[in-house]
């Protein structure tokens, strides 16, 4: 029996992995007719780098954010689908994507890209998409690029 998913989050950042990752969410969202929530994640940790009164830094990455989000989700309109909701939060986006949005949206799938971080970053930080593995209380999809280095 084939899995049909009704609520679908895909993480996107406006990145490469995440556009080919947003193409796959917008196909699966197609064919079973599911609700698509686009999410971007405003990562506090580069908020926090910078002092509290640059407010410029802060509105600019929201704006950016806001422009990735309505790129995201004119694809997925002109694709066809008619459900679709965006969503901006701040946060780490670890546990923004694998924990707090999928509890609060009752998501049954979550889509993101692949990110090739190199063996040190990973080590220290870990990656994305392996923590939204380990901790999601759903299925995850991580859409690898078509060739891999």
């Amino acid at each position: 029996m084939l899995q049909e998913y009704q609520r679908i989050l895909v993480a996107t950042d406006g990145s490469e992995g995440a556009e080919l990752a947003l193409n796959k969410a917008v196909a699966i969202a197609e064919r079973n007719n599911a609700k698509l929530f686009i999410l971007h994640v405003l990562d506090t940790r580069a908020i926090q780098a910078t002092s509290n009164s640059d407010i410029h830094f802060r509105d600019a990455l929201r704006d950016l954010g806001n422009r990735v989000m309505s790129d995201a989700k004119d694809l997925a309109i002109e694709r066809g689908l008619t459900d679709v909701e965006t969503i901006l939060e701040m946060g780490s986006p670890k546990y923004v994507i694998a924990e707090d949005i999928p509890k609060r949206e009752n998501i049954d799938l979550i889509v993101m890209g692949a990110r090739g971080m190199g063996a040190v970053e990973r080590f220290f930080m870990g990656s994305v998409s392996e923590n939204v593995i380990r901790h999601a209380s759903c299925d995850v999809l991580v859409v690898r690029p078509k060739e891999r280095e």
